[in-house]
Order: C-alpha cells, then structure tokens, then sequence
C-alpha cells in the first residue's frame, strides 16, 4: 500500500479498480515534401483536420440530455481551436512555404502555441496551452493512422492517465473517478469532472507510471489523495467515510431551493462564477442568488477577431435573462499583454504578472473597451446587472474607467438605446496595494471583490501553477488573511458590499472563517454553493466574528492554524446550540400565500442539518457496483 497526493477537483470518494491509460506523446517523423507532393500534404493535413472535427461533432451529439453544459462547452473549444487561423492556417503555411510534411506542422505549430500560452499569468489562460497540445494529439493520432480515443474496458474503473483530454473523459462511459498527472484546477479536465460531479485528482506527477491496471484504488476528490493497494482497515474506514458522504449528498439536495441564513440570522448571499452564458441557467438551477463573476474574456478567446458589440450584447443578455431577475456581476476584459488576443500583434511582457494587463490594457485600448462597456450597459437593459473593473490599483485608473463609462452611456443616449443609467460599479481587489488602500475604491465604487486567486498569489510571490513552489500556496497565509480581512472592513465602513469570488469562496472549510470576518456574499463554482450553504445555515455568524477578529490579528502562522482548527472542532458544539434554538416555538403568523418564511425555511433545513450531523464532515461519495471487494492486505 502507498499514497499519492494531488489537487482534489471534488466529488467525494470512489473505490474501483485502476484503469491506467496510454496517453504518452505520439514520436513525430520530420521530413521534407517537394512539388506535387505539397498539395497532397496539405490534403492530408485537411482531411486530418476534418476527421476530428468530425469525431468531436458526433461525440457532442452523443452526449445525453442531462451532461452538464460545460461537456457541450468544452467540445466546442477544442472544435474552434482547429479552425483557429493560428493554428489550422499557420500548419498549412509551414507545409506550403517550408515543404514541412503535416506531422512536422503540426506538432511545431502546437508546440508554440502552447509556448506562448505557457508564458501567461493567469492560470486558466496558461492551461489552454494544454488544449492546444490536446487537439494537435489527436490530429496526429489520424494522420499516423493510431486510435484516437482511449477505450476502456466495460466495468467502473478508475481512469488513470498522465493528461485527458475532455473529448476523451466524454468517450469513457463507465468512469467513476479519475487520476490525471498533469493540470489544476482550471484545467478544462477538472472543470468537466467538476461539473459532472465526478470525482477526480489532477496534478498526481507520475501516478500513470506508478499505478498499473487492476490495482484498487481509494480516490478521495475532497483531499486529492489516491491510495494505492489499500489495506483492510484503510479500506473500511473510507467505506464508513463513502456511507456518511451518500447520506449527507442527498441532504444537500434539499438546500437547493433554502435561503442561505446563519444560525443567528445574518443572510448570505451565494453568487455563482460563470464563464459562458449557457451556464447560467446551471448556476440559477443549482440554487445560486445570483451571478458573482461572469469572466467575460472566454468570449474573445480562441477566435481569428474580436466579437462585435452585438455578439457582445447578445451573450451578456442571454446570461441576464436566464437568471430571471437575479442579479449578474460581468466583469470588463481580463487579458493584456500576457494573455495576447493576437500573440502576433501582441509581444509577450518580459514579466506577465507585473505587465499591462486588465484594466491597464483596457485604458490603453479605449475603443475596444467602449466597445464592450456599450454591449454590457444595453445589456442591463434586460434585468439587475452589475459592472466589475479588474486589477484596480490607482485612483486615476478609477477616473479614467468612469470617465469612459460615461461616455458609452452617452453614445447609447444618442443612439436612443436603452440601458441601466444606475448600474452598479465595482472594483476587483487582486493586489496588496489595492486591499490595504480599499477604503479608497469603497468610497469611490458601489461595491468591492475580492479575487483571493490573485491576491494569494501577489502577497505571496507563488505561482500556484508552478509544481516548484506550489507547496508553498497557502491561502491561510497571516498576510492573506489580513488583507482580506482589511478589505471586508473598509468595505462594511462605507456602507458598500464585499464579496469574494475566487477559489477561497468555495471552499467549505474556509466558510466559517470568512462569515467570522463579516462576509455576506460568496461567488464559486455552482458545483460549491451547496456544501457552502451547509456550513452558513449552522453558522453563529456573531460568535465567529469574535473569534475570528482575534485570529487575524496573529502574525504568527502556527497560532493562526491553531485558531483555524479550533474553529472547525467547535462546530460539534454549535451544532447543539443550532439544535436548541429549533426547538424553540414557531412565529405565530405565517407568511402570505401559503409559503414558508425564508427564516422558517432556513431553520427547518439547519434542525435536519443537525439530526444528520453524524455525517456532517465526510466526503460525498460515489461507489461503482463492483462484484468482489478487494483482497486483504
């Protein structure tokens, strides 16, 4: 028995057999074509082409009514990332200018498109590299004439691979769980096992080299451990674990539709990230009050042109509308020098973190960012829309952003289009600077939110993508906690809202923490927001803010992480408090209309929260039908 450990995606705990897959990189033959034979290199190349996009059309076609959005989605990525000029058009240039044969063009296009992807500062942009690397796998696997698409065997099985491509974890039918080498979090792999809520564990190293077909694995997608060969008394302790998880799955199925409210009636609001339109009716269907973080970049990525206002408008009003009067947070365009729209036209910055990015190279750029601010102003037309600058740093950078706001509010006046003359502006809070100026951008903007992703990573000097110092990420840093902290309060000072959107916001463990600070509003993955609402419905809300205003004053890491685990043994005792307080009578009045109260909805979910505590803290867990539990040890 041995153990690896990785990045958990999520999706509790699965126990079945490894099925290890071959995905190791094809060897390429270079060689050169001459005369008639070009033509018939670039056929080839095309056909190639043509083949997959066919394989990724029947496989998007394949896919059943209830897939998540994002399966659809991420077909689509890789489908336009074969019709990308810089790609498609660039491999068919090396073949006719170079008389490279399409191999040979292939993988060195490839290769330098995931180059410069790889140079990026933000760590989703810089995984598309992957992307890139995964599409040009599979043209290459055609041309050599190989298979395409892992085959895996008919029983539940653990895939276990060095990289998966999405169209490749659609093709395996029977997983239950997966263990990826490579990739993070916003690997379009552990975006899909997100969202199909299964569970998986990236960033494994060398698990395809050294797990091997038939070994039984334990997959823990809360922790990111993978337990290899596991003993008798392992096993039973994490099949104890699976039974609280299934329990405490289905009673999280009931919050969807509970308002979330603390044990001391504090309410919560619990906003979604979204990165495409189509996933906000998941987001409003999973519960969430609203959208948090619309990254409105994903719509000008992986295409030859920018988009019109118009395609602009339409995606930001389809999003609106499919929240159904709840409101939605579009934050302006977060690329720059280091996330290139045209890498040929753009020099990479010498230091992409500290380079002209978000709202620095929108400022520089003023007709493409009127552009988008027209789109999303007509779009708050359609219902409640709120207005998110990224990367603020400076007041003039204020001044100048609202100075353009205004004059795309009175170019649409002119056009005598309709739009929200009050919509709410707000600022992201991504660098120290920022956090411990807050109180400025409080008093100047309608709202703050804090992006922990970055902000970790710039208080810290980490980049988290970075295997070399990836350990040293901590987002309970003292510092970090600090600046959350000191935004959360400048923002409560000027009476405007804070809300945190990035990772730290979903995840569960840290919830208590950030009620304590004075938190009321979350923005996650829509797969978080109900294990979230879970921990703020038996939340005291008050008492935390007690112990938690005492944490961060410690600069002392080893008392901070005492302070954080005393908060989470403690929960036994609140939820006998939660208990005590359901017991109480009822109000004597019942709401219009033959409903329930919000609050009365709240505490009847936090008395069943309470009668199930035995499994409050396990893992939700899947478990495949197998046949024969696995030899003792």
């Amino acid at each position: 028995m041995f153990s690896l450990h990785g990045t958990g995606i999520g999706g509790g705990i699965v126990i079945a057999r490894a099925r290890v897959l071959e995905t190791r990189s094809l060897d390429v033959l270079r060689y050169r074509v001459t005369g008639d034979r070009i033509d018939a290199e670039l056929r080839r190349l095309e056909s190639a082409i043509d083949e997959v996009k066919s394989e990724l059309e029947i496989l998007g076609d394949q896919l059943p009514a209830d897939a998540p959005h994002e399966a659809g989605a991420l077909l689509d990525v890789h489908a336009m990332i074969l019709d990308d000029p810089m790609f498609r058009t660039a491999a068919a240039a090396a073949i006719g200018h170079h008389g490279w044969n399409a191999e040979w063009a292939v993988s060195a296009q490839a290769g330098e498109l995931a180059e410069q992807f790889g140079q990026l500062e933000d760590p989703y942009l810089r995984e598309r590299g992957r992307d890139v690397q995964q599409v040009a796998e599979r043209v290459l696997r055609v041309l050599s004439g190989t298979r395409t698409m892992p085959i895996g065997s008919g029983e539940p099985a653990i895939f276990v691979a060095a990289d998966l491509a999405p169209a490749d974890m659609l093709s395996l039918k029977h997983a239950v769980g997966f263990g990826i080498d490579l990739g993070g979090t916003t690997s379009h792999a552990a975006i899909l096992a997100r969202s199909m809520n299964v569970p998986a564990v990236v960033g494994l190293g060398m698990a395809s080299h050294l797990i091997e077909d038939d070994d039984w694995l334990i997959l823990d997608g809360e922790t990111g451990a993978v337990i290899v060969d596991p003993d008798e008394l392992v096993l039973k302790e994490y099949r104890q674990r699976q039974a609280a998880g299934l329990r405490e799955q289905e009673l999280l199925k009931r919050l969807v539709t509970v308002r979330a409210v603390t044990a001391d009636s504090v309410p919560i609001h619990l906003h979604a990230n979204i990165e495409l339109p189509e996933e906000a009716e998941q987001a409003r269907l999973a519960g969430a009050d609203g959208i948090g973080l619309f990254r409105s970049e994903f719509l000008f990525m992986n295409r030859p042109s920018l988009p019109s206002e118009e395609e602009q408008f339409e995606a930001y009003r389809s999003a609106i509308e499919a929240m159904q009067g709840r409101p939605v947070t579009i934050r302006t365009l977060d690329v720059g020098a280091d996330k290139a729209l045209d890498p040929n036209e753009v020099p990479i910055s010498p230091n992409p973190a500290l380079g002209q990015r978000a709202i620095r190279f929108c400022l520089a750029e003023p007709e493409m960012f009127l552009e988008q601010l027209r789109a999303i102003l007509r779009a708050s037309a359609f219902g409640p829309a709120r207005l998110l600058i990224p990367m603020l740093v400076h007041e003039h950078e204020i001044d100048q952003t609202l100075r353009l706001i205004e004059r795309a509010k009175h170019q649409l006046r002119g056009r005598g289009q309709l739009f929200d003359e009050a919509i709410p502006i707000g600022g992201m809070i991504e660098v120290p600077a920022a956090a411990m100026t807050a109180g400025l951008f409080a008093r100047r903007l309608d709202f703050l939110s804090i992006g922990t992703n970055d902000l970790i990573q710039y208080t810290l000097a980490i980049d988290r993508a970075d295997h070399a110092v990836a350990a040293l990420y901590d987002p309970f840093h003292p510092a970090v906690l600090r600046l959350i902290a000191m935004t959360i309060r400048a923002g409560r000072k000027a009476g405007k809202p804070v809300a945190v959107c990035g990772e730290l916001a979903g995840d569960y463990k840290a919830t208590r923490l950030l009620l304590g600070m004075g938190l009321t509003e979350f923005s996650m993955h829509p797969a978080s927001l109900l294990r979230v609402k879970q921990q703020i419905l038996l939340a005291d809300a008050g008492r935390l803010r007690g112990q938690v205003d005492k944490l961060v004053l410690s600069d002392d890491p080893a008392e901070v992480n005492a302070a954080l685990a005393k908060l989470t043994d403690e929960q036994s005792a609140e939820l006998s408090r939660a208990a005590d307080r359901d017991r109480a009578p009822a109000p004597a009045a019942p709401p219009p209309r033959g409903r329930r109260a919000p609050a009365a909805e709240s505490s009847s979910a936090r008395a069943e929260l309470t009668r199930q505590a035995g499994g409050r803290g396990a893992a939700t867990a899947r478990q495949p039908a197998i046949d024969r539990p696995p030899p003792a040890k």
